[in-house]
């Protein structure tokens, strides 16, 4: 892992997705499972003042591992444009 703030989670569900365009009709509750985490999570680690949720779909978005998943970022001022 390469951590990009100093908060910086791997919110991974259980079901397998390869991707975001891959998400079915069904899918929706393990989607709205993986915000109501990042939300707890975020509470946890402190970062509630600020933080980003970060999805990478497809290679030229930079998704290297073809599970879904969702990085939590926090922890410093996360500027714009991230990259």
């Amino acid at each position: 892992l390469n951590p990009q703030a100093p908060v910086h989670i791997l919110i991974v569900p259980n079901r397998h997705i390869v991707g975001v365009a891959e998400v079915e009709p069904e899918d929706e509750s393990t989607l709205g499972r993986l915000f109501t985490v990042a939300r707890r999570l975020a509470e946890e680690m402190g970062v509630t003042q600020g933080y980003r949720l970060v999805v990478n779909s497809g290679p030229l978005a930079g998704q290297s591992v073809f599970h879904l998943h969702v990085h939590l970022l926090g922890g410093r001022p996360l500027h714009w444009p991230p990259g």
